[in-house]
């Protein structure tokens, strides 16, 4: 019977990813895209300097040059890489959380 309950949990929970960083760097990346990306997308991510980065812009953009943006930044523009400081799967999972509508919090 447990096993049901915690089976329903897992799902209603959401997609988790084999490469979704631990907990507590969830919690460092919230905290780096609301203060780092927050100080050009606007703190509400809703655009500033930056594009808004909120789920509705980002509808129609594709998932794997949202993450390239991420890693490589945009030559040219305000928009810096991030690799020195992410990893791929926290691009990722980053990007994935945008498309979803960014937490203030881990989810």
């Amino acid at each position: 019977m447990i096993n049901k309950y915690l089976a329903i949990a897992l799902l209603l929970a959401g997609p988790v990813h084999a490469s979704d960083p631990g907990a507590a760097r969830q919690s460092e990346l919230v905290r780096l895209v609301r203060q780092d990306c927050g100080s050009c997308h606007g703190m509400q991510l809703t655009g500033g300097l930056g594009l808004p980065l909120t789920a509705e812009a980002l509808r129609d953009k594709p998932f794997d040059g949202l993450v390239a943006t991420v890693v490589y930044g945009r030559p040219g523009t305000a928009m810096p890489p991030w690799k020195t400081i992410l990893s791929e799967p926290e691009a990722e999972w980053i990007v994935r959380q945008l498309m979803q509508g960014f937490p203030t919090e881990v989810r």
